[in-house]
C-alpha cells in the first residue's frame, strides 16, 4: 500500500503528469479515431435498419456513448473531488474543474439527439419522461461545478466548492440508470447487458460498443490536454513550466 501511495504521489506531481499526458494523448488520440471511425460509418451506413423503428435507430450510435460517458464522466469527476476534499491535491482540484466541460458537452449531445430520436419515435421533441428530466438535471449539475468554479477569485477554494457540488449531485446518476425501472417510462429499457444476453442484435452490438468505447477514449484524451493547459496557468512561475516550454529564464 505504501508504495501504491508512493507511485500516486508521483504521478500527480504537475511536472510529472504534465509530461505523462503528453506521451499517451497522441496514442488516445489515434486510438478514437481507429476504433471511433470503422463503428460510426458502419452503424450510420451499413448496419441493419431496425424492425420496430427502421432507420430512425441508428442514431443511438451517438446518443447512447454519450449517455453512458456523460456519467461515466461525473463518476469521475466526483471522483477528483472526493480527492480533492480529502487530500487536497491540486491536481485533483484541477480535473473536476477540466473534466466538467467534456461532461456537460456529452450530455448536450445525448439530450439533442434523444430529441432527434423522440420526435420519430414518440411524437414530440421533448416529454418529461423520467429518464430525459434526470439527464436534464445532469446537465444543470455540470453547468453548476462550471459555474461555482469560476465564481471565486481563488481558484482553489473555487475547485473545492465545485468539489463539494459534483459529490452532492452523485444521488443523480442511480435515478438516471435505474429511472426506466422505478416509473412507467416512455424510455426504453436497456438492451445491452453486462451479465447475460443483450436484446440487441449482434450485428449492431459490437457497432455500438466500438463507439462507446471510443467515447471514452475522447473523453480521456480530451481530459488530459485540458488538464496540461489547466496545469501550466496555475504553475505558470514554475521552473519547470519554462523548461517545458523551453522559454528563457528571462521569460519565465
Amino acid at each position: 500500500m505504501q508504495r501504491f501511495w508512493i507511485w500516486l504521489s508521483r504521478y500527480a506531481s504537475p511536472p510529472v503528469f504534465y509530461r505523462t499526458a503528453g506521451l499517451w494523448r497522441p496514442w488516445l488520440g489515434w486510438a478514437t479515431l481507429l476504433v471511433g471511425g470503422p463503428a460510426l460509418i458502419y452503424g450510420l451506413f451499413f448496419a441493419p435498419p431496425d424492425y420496430l423503428q427502421g432507420e430512425s435507430y441508428r442514431i443511438i450510435f451517438i446518443h447512447v456513448p454519450s449517455a453512458w460517458v456523460s456519467m461515466f464522466a461525473y463518476t469521475a469527476m466526483a471522483g477528483a473531488g472526493a480527492a480533492a476534499l480529502i487530500w487536497h491535491t491540486k491536481l485533483s482540484e484541477i480535473a473536476v474543474v477540466a473534466i466538467a466541460p467534456i461532461g456537460a458537452g456529452f450530455t448536450a449531445i445525448t439530450l439533442v439527439t434523444g430529441m432527434l430520436w423522440g420526435r420519430p419515435t414518440w411524437g414530440a421533441y421533448w416529454v418529461w419522461d423520467a429518464r430525459l428530466t434526470s439527464e436534464l438535471v445532469l446537465l444543470f449539475l455540470y453547468l453548476g461545478v462550471i459555474g461555482l468554479a469560476s465564481a471565486y477569485g481563488d481558484a482553489r477554494r473555487g475547485a473545492r466548492a465545485a468539489a463539494l457540488l459534483s459529490l452532492v449531485g452523485l444521488v443523480n446518476l442511480p435515478i438516471i440508470h435505474y429511472s426506466v425501472r422505478w416509473w412507467n417510462t416512455l424510455h426504453q429499457g436497456s438492451t445491452v447487458r453486462m451479465f447475460g444476453e443483450s436484446s440487441i442484435h449482434g450485428s449492431m452490438l459490437w457497432a455500438l460498443l466500438a463507439a462507446a468505447l471510443a467515447a471514452k477514449l475522447y473523453f480521456v484524451w480530451s481530459l488530459l490536454g485540458r488538464l496540461q493547459l489547466r496545469l501550466l496557468s496555475a504553475e505558470s512561475e514554475k521552473a519547470w513550466v519554462a523548461r517545458e516550454l523551453k522559454l528563457e529564464p528571462s521569460d519565465a
